[in-house]
């Protein structure tokens, strides 16, 4: 059985997308925070949108790591 070659060609475009909707779900949780009343549902969205927003950083460090291995002359 054979290992698929490493196709890296798409990658800043899955990641770029990722990122699109990772602030849209931390946009649409802010808007339900502001408006329940439901301090579990407040607090537990909270905590979705600190781990998101941490993503948020790794994803952007892979865009900038995507960009190092392209000059580099990864393909």
């Amino acid at each position: 059985m054979k290992n698929k070659p490493d196709d890296r060609r798409d990658n800043v475009d899955k990641i770029e997308y990722n990122i699109g909707k990772t602030i849209q779900n931390i946009e649409l949780a802010e808007d339900v925070i502001e408006v329940t009343d439901d301090y579990k549902t407040k607090e537990t969205l909270k905590a979705k949108n600190s781990r998101r927003k941490e993503a948020l950083n790794g994803m952007r460090e892979e865009i900038r790591d995507e960009a190092i291995d392209k000059r580099n002359g990864y393909k």
